[in-house]
């Protein structure tokens, strides 16, 4: 029973997001708060171990972590989207050709390097759903297939870069090293890849695009300006920073910080655009310091507040946030409550028997407790000595292991419709209705509908079932001892 509270959210979401086409951050979260009560009535003993389960679950460092990747990344996307970064993206599109059938291609394989060099998924999917998703609608590539090649660099980045905590989690878990994991995982990755690309490229000549009002389609097209390019390099900080082995938040600290000095430099935006005080009439010293850049005198009571870029990319994830860590919440119940371990050792047991059956249920209980956990990172530190424990029995690898285990997290966890990776690109798709007067929210694309568009994480998948089935790829401890004593 301490699996209720998250089966029960699951079944809230399907219900909310598939039956009754619902995509609410706010009705998510009153799901689990629901389960999280009703399961404490299942409690044996004190409810005082449940509460406190709760709050440990909720300070777990891997949720943490991936809010502040997400708080940050949207402050970054914020600014480079208020900088005209898709106005560029649309000029230089138009200049080069790139029709709307291409378009999902090229972003599949943008987003995929992008990722792969900051490490984040995360942060990635945010920024590409903030600056690449307009500038795709605006030329004509369909919505579901352009938010699915995106969550497919996710994907691929978040399972490859050697700086990602997927790819690092799922290193240490399995007593590897590091660059071991990466470069014998590379053939898995580029096969779901190259795959993945030639879909996209084919599905974007059938799938059409939306029809914006009137003829405003090309006249935004031919409005738009080469100068918000200069944001190509805020990018290439990021990128540069992260591969240089900053922290992730430090990496896009310095994107943010090129990406206003170019805004403002330039005269992309103003400083009031990045921050605002908006303050009363009567507030002490509001009119004597109204000549400041970021502070603006108001007689209406509902303007009152702070404003910018910054604060706007920041607080659209809060409701997120707080989501995650309710969820994360609910699957530490299920783990302190018994029910994680009863299923492992059921599987590990009856469905373990031999090579290929240790190693698919290795991947189907990777992808079972990532359904649950929705944080891949969060998930993979909960499965990961399961893996290693069924690994082991069969003499595997360190880096088959690894490589099963991280190839079906970073996959499922940008498919579901309640997973992280997911919900970080809608919740950043919902604040662009208010960025563009041409974009309407029916453009908005619900989490259900790009299940199956993620072509990258379903190929992932698909060749690590292939992999079991026939060996390909299978490596033992003795097939790599020598080498990975000499890495260490």
């Amino acid at each position: 029973m301490s699996a209720f509270p998250i089966a029960f959210f699951i079944l809230w979401a399907v219900a909310q997001t598939a039956l009754w086409r619902i995509s609410d951050t706010a009705g998510l979260i009153v799901g689990i708060l629901v389960g999280l009560i009703v399961g404490m009535f299942f409690v044996r003993g004190d409810w005082k171990t449940y509460a406190n389960t709760i709050f440990e679950g909720m300070t777990q460092p891997v949720a943490v972590t991936a809010i502040v990747a997400w708080i940050w990344a949207g402050m970054f996307a914020e600014l480079l989207q208020d900088g005209g970064f898709v106005d560029g993206l649309v000029w230089l599109a138009d200049v080069a050709g790139i029709g709307a059938a291409l378009f999902p291609a090229i972003t599949f394989v943008l987003a995929a390097l992008f990722t792969t060099g900051i490490g984040t998924g995360y942060g990635a999917t945010i920024a590409f759903v903030t600056l690449f998703f307009p500038a795709g609608i605006l030329l004509g590539a369909n919505p579901i297939l352009l938010f699915g090649a995106i969550l497919s660099g996710a994907i691929f980045g978040d399972n490859l870069a050697p700086v990602s905590d997927t790819t690092i989690v799922s290193a240490v878990t399995q007593d590897s090293d590091i660059g071991g994991v990466v470069a014998s995982r590379f053939k898995y990755v580029i096969i779901a890849a190259v795959v993945a690309f030639v879909g996209y490229v084919f599905a974007g000549q059938f799938m059409s695009g939306l029809e914006i009002a009137g003829d405003a389609q090309e006249v935004l097209v031919a409005q738009s300006e080469p100068v918000g390019l200069v944001h190509l390099i805020s990018m290439g900080v990021v990128i540069g920073t992260a591969v240089a082995g900053r922290h992730i938040v430090e990496a896009i600290s310095w994107g943010i910080v090129f990406a206003a000095g170019f805004s403002l430099i330039l005269g992309l935006t103003s400083l009031g655009d990045i921050v605002m005080f908006n303050a009363p009439s009567d507030a002490p010293l509001a009119e004597p310091l109204e000549f400041l850049p970021v502070l603006t005198v108001v007689e209406d009571a509902n303007a009152v507040g702070v404003g910018g870029s910054l604060i706007n990319g920041a607080a659209g994830f809060f409701e997120l946030a707080i989501l995650v860590l309710l969820i994360i919440a609910a699957a530490q119940i299920m783990i302190r409550g018994g029910a994680f371990q009863v299923i492992l050792d059921w599987s590990i047991e009856n469905l373990a028997t031999n090579v290929r059956n240790a190693e698919l249920t290795m991947v189907g209980s990777a992808a079972l407790i990532n359904a649950v956990i929705t944080i891949n990172t969060a998930a993979e530190v909960a499965i990961g000595p399961y893996i290693s424990k069924i690994g082991e029995r069969f003499n595997l690898n360190g880096y088959r292991r690894a490589n099963i285990l991280d190839g079906q997290t970073a996959a499922l966890g940008y498919i579901f419709p309640w997973s992280g990776g997911v919900l970080a690109g809608f919740t950043a798709m919902q604040t662009l209705p208010g960025e563009y007067e041409w974009f309407e929210t029916g453009m908005l694309v619900t989490p259900i509908d790009v299940v199956p568009f993620v072509f990258q994480g379903w190929l992932l998948v698909a060749v690590f079932v292939v992999a079991a089935l026939t060996g390909f790829g299978r490596e033992y401890v003795i097939d790599r001892e020598s080498e990975e004593v000499a890495r260490i």
